[in-house]
């Protein structure tokens, strides 16, 4: 007889209960209850057409052993105030995200001070902008980033700001101090890696520095070798651009108008966005401001101004690039359950403004690139939008990708990005396989050679975060895992972004997502320990060590529950999935091994429909005993909800457990059929998860899993079928469907997850998770 891996049967109907809830009395016939549903998670559910139904729900946090001091129960309550209190502050800042929050670059404020009267007048059209620059000179005589010093960003910052107020002629202390700054500290430039030199710094710098000699400076130093090195970076950058390319398409460039010359503006205010803006640069609208006087280009700059108090931002808006890396921060985090409303509407956001070719950082912006389209597709297509992979094509040529075209450096950010959204493949999408392996690969010989400096941003952590993201791949994630390494890895306000200069993202990087993040995983995890010693208990009554389980099968059960289902008012729910894995385990090996004739099995099945179990199943002690567990803990569970809420499931659960007894026996229930739920959807899904846990199951027991082993052009399992049908599974759960919940849906991905989790990590490092997700706090 073969032994029948059922998944369905391993991990119980874990899906989120529904805002709806029926008296059992009222309830579809329970005859048709899917034989996934031996425990419910909040309580008993059974899905029944397209929705699923509560016959019972579970919503209080439990502790097992029963025992509360009243010490432990204030300083949990202050626990869940603190945490509520945090939630709401993160709520509110969600709901106000706007147009990005960020801060002021001295560099764009500079040109936007450079901006002369339009009515004709010898004065700043910008006022406000020229005092913003008085206002915020640092100690050393420097315009930038307070805390971090880049060379490449205090240089550019304070030039600008230097030729602002020369041009002004005001402030002139201001300007000298800034003057000496540029003369001491010119030459760190050859000493900063390219791979962190701000976005256009090659072109604009020189610009700057022309207007500053025009001027009359002459303390700095022009002809030093760095500045010519500059100058010929800026070269080669202008000549794989061709300018009628410029004139004609939205590029790069536009970003940087500042830093050209001999440009033909009535094509370029063609390429301008709705917003009156050059993509998001305030400083290169200024500068088209300057040249054409267009209305728009005012009405743009003098919304910032006023908006920023005088300043401008590095880019303006940052709406789209602040929302989807808020919404990857707080999923990462493992506090996404909190903000669902707000994650919504922020995916409805970004939906609305999504085209065939992509987005950039902010709305409406005619360009498109590689990271922030990456981003928006994955998340999208993760929640159920209609998007395609199409939008990828663009970026890539000869096999590369590139952050936008002609980019000159390629940074690890974009690419992972990329390597990431590749991942969430529907089958027969080419250009995700394309960009798979493509990113996989550049990201491993960044790896390879330790660099993974970034154009785009500064966090301290960034190697690490690569790293593990190679390490664990989507398919194999569960998400308390990945909880815990990113709470190791966000760098919460410490991280800087990287444009024409340093900025801050608050709505993408704070410290109060990684407090809540903190607070909460300890909570859940307090939870968790409290559970595993009840479980401890069990495993000791029931003298689990007799019939062939360890501990430590207990508590790989026990985890994989916790890691999928961590929630602490979830409790029952992760008790009944260890619960069921173990007793799963024991029956099949009971009927695969032990048991030696068909008569036995049939006895166990027999003793079992009488529901009591009393009595000796004639001289085989294990079978006995097996059953008593089973029907103890199905005892245990229905007692529970009737105390609790009046309602009696018994039947329910043992009929569950008697069809999948049925299957595992090879015997066909006269009423079987009728246990086949009607929806052809539901069947795929059940069918096709079956399919890939067998598979990964056998693997897993055959030990024909390559670990570690990465040739190009795989990744992780080397096993093609098993990829083509975890890509069908995905497409499956996440394309919209009028039939079947998407929660349900997702119970079958997290099941197959689960599988490919077991089947493609090894004990040692599934033993070092455990440690990190249920014992070790953060």
């Amino acid at each position: 007889m073969q032994a029948l891996f059922n998944p369905q049967l391993a991990y119980p109907s874990l899906v989120p209960h529904q805002k709806f809830s029926w008296p059992i009395q009222q309830a579809p016939s329970l005859k048709h209850v899917p034989r996934h549903l031996l425990f419910g998670t909040n309580g008993i559910q059974v899905f029944r057409g397209k929705h699923l139904v509560n016959v019972v729900s579970r919503d209080t946090i439990i502790n097992p052993s029963q025992v509360h001091e009243k010490d432990g129960l204030e300083e949990e309550a202050l626990k869940v105030n603190v945490i509520q209190d945090q939630i709401e502050s993160i709520r509110e800042m969600l709901d106000t995200i706007g147009e990005g929050r960020t801060n002021v670059s001295a560099y764009d404020t500079a040109w936007v001070a450079l901006v002369p009267a339009l009515n004709g007048d010898d004065l700043p059209q910008f006022p406000d902008s020229l005092q913003w620059i008085a206002d915020n000179q640092l100690p050393d005589g420097s315009w930038g980033d307070e805390l971090v010093f880049l060379s490449y960003d205090r240089l550019v910052n304070t030039i600008a700001c230097i030729v602002a107020l020369r041009t002004w002629n005001v402030h002139h202390d201001k300007s000298e101090k800034g003057i000496t700054f540029m003369k001491e500290n010119i030459h760190k430039l050859q000493d900063e890696n390219e791979d962190h030199m701000p976005c256009g710094f090659e072109v604009v710098f020189p610009v700057l520095l022309q207007k500053a000699r025009n001027l009359g400076i002459d303390k700095i130093p022009y002809d030093a070798p760095v500045i010519k090195d500059i100058y010929a970076a800026r070269e080669r950058k202008l000549k794989r651009i061709p300018m009628d390319l410029v004139h004609n398409i939205p590029t790069s460039l536009l970003y940087s108008l500042e830093g050209l010359q001999d440009l033909n503006w009535e094509k370029l205010l063609k390429l301008q966005t709705p917003l009156g803006s050059f993509l998001t640069s305030p400083a290169s609208t200024a500068f088209a401001l300057m040249k054409t006087k267009d209305e728009n280009c005012f009405k743009y700059l003098d919304d910032i101004v006023n908006e920023f108090r005088g300043g401008a931002p590095a880019a303006y808006p940052s709406d789209l690039f602040a929302r989807l890396w808020a919404i990857d921060r707080l999923q990462r985090l493992g506090i996404s359950r909190f903000f669902t409303p707000q994650i919504k509407d922020c995916l409805d956001y970004i939906y609305r403004f999504w085209s065939e070719d992509g987005i950039f950082g902010g709305r409406l912006a005619r360009f498109s690139d590689v990271d922030d389209s990456s981003m928006g597709f994955r998340f999208l297509r993760l929640h159920g939008y209609n998007v395609t992979p199409d939008v990828l094509k663009q970026f890539e040529s000869n096999g590369k990708f590139s952050c936008f075209a002609y980019q000159m450096i390629e940074s690890p950010t974009p690419i992972y990005n990329l390597y990431r959204a590749s991942q969430v493949q529907f089958p027969g999408e080419k250009i995700l396989e394309e960009a798979k392996e493509f990113s996989y690969n550049f990201l491993q010989e960044r790896l390879a050679s330790d660099n993974f400096l970034d154009k785009w941003v500064i966090s301290k952590y960034l190697p690490d975060e690569i790293k593990q993201g190679l390490e664990m791949p989507w398919y194999a994630s569960l998400p308390r895992v990945e909880a815990k390494y990113y709470i190791e890895h966000y760098g919460g306000e410490d991280d800087v972004w990287i444009s024409k200069t340093l900025y801050r993202m608050p709505d993408i990087s704070n410290n109060r997502y990684l407090e809540l993040a903190k607070m909460d995983f300890n909570r859940c995890q307090a939870q968790h320990q409290r559970e595993w010693d009840f479980l401890e208990e069990w495993y000791a009554n029931c003298k689990l060590q007799e019939l062939g389980i360890s501990k430590k099968d207990l508590l790989l059960a026990y985890f994989l529950a916790a890691a999928n289902i961590f929630e602490p008012e979830r409790s029952n729910v992760r008790l009944a999935w260890a619960k069921s894995q173990i007793i799963i385990r024991l029956i099949t090996f009971y009927f695969t091994k032990e048991s030696k004739t068909l008569e036995e099995r049939i006895d166990l099945l027999s003793k079992f429909r009488n529901f009591n179990g009393i009595g000796k199943i004639k001289s085989y002690k294990t079978g006995q005993r097996i059953l008593d567990i089973l029907l103890k803990t199905l005892d245990q569970h229905s007692v529970e909800t009737l105390q609790e809420y009046d309602r009696d499931i018994s039947h329910q659960l043992h009929y569950a457990w008697e069809t999948w007894l049925s299957e595992l026996n090879d015997e066909d229930l006269e009423y079987n059929d009728q246990a086949e739920l009607l929806h052809q959807e539901y069947k795929n899904l059940s069918k096709l998860t079956n399919k890939i846990c067998h598979q990964l199951q056998e693997y897993q027991n055959n030990k024909v899993l390559e670990m570690g082993n990465r040739d190009k052009g795989t990744y992780g399992i080397k096993y093609k079928e098993i990829e083509t049908d975890m890509q069908a599974l995905v497409q499956l759960v996440l394309q919209e469907s009028n039939e079947i919940d998407s929660n349900i849906k997702q119970t079958f991905l997290m099941v197959a997850k689960t599988c490919y989790y077991m089947a493609y990590f090894d004990p040692e490092t599934i033993g070092y998770h455990i440690s990190k997700v249920i014992f070790e706090s953060v």
